[in-house]
């Protein structure tokens, strides 16, 4: 199980600029995760979901979790 404040600690970490909510879509195994940060300007939507990816990849692996819908976002 991971927490949500895990979650932002870990993607505030690799995006230090981020704005990250975090919601339980079902259980705490599964995740809705919005992120904004100016760290995406530039970058395809799949390299943005990348760099979510990377900073989340141990938590994904052992399957503390195991569905995660992503939104990323540059700021207005």
């Amino acid at each position: 199980m991971v927490t949500k404040s895990k979650v932002i600690n870990l993607i505030t970490t690799q995006l230090p600029d981020a704005v990250v909510k975090v919601e339980n879509l079902k259980g705490n195994d599964h995740l809705q995760v919005t992120v904004i940060s100016s760290k995406f300007n530039g970058l395809s939507l799949v390299k943005q979901h990348q760099l979510v990816y990377s900073a989340l990849k141990e938590e994904l692996a052992s399957e503390a979790i195991h569905a995660l819908a992503l939104k990323t976002e540059t700021p207005m």
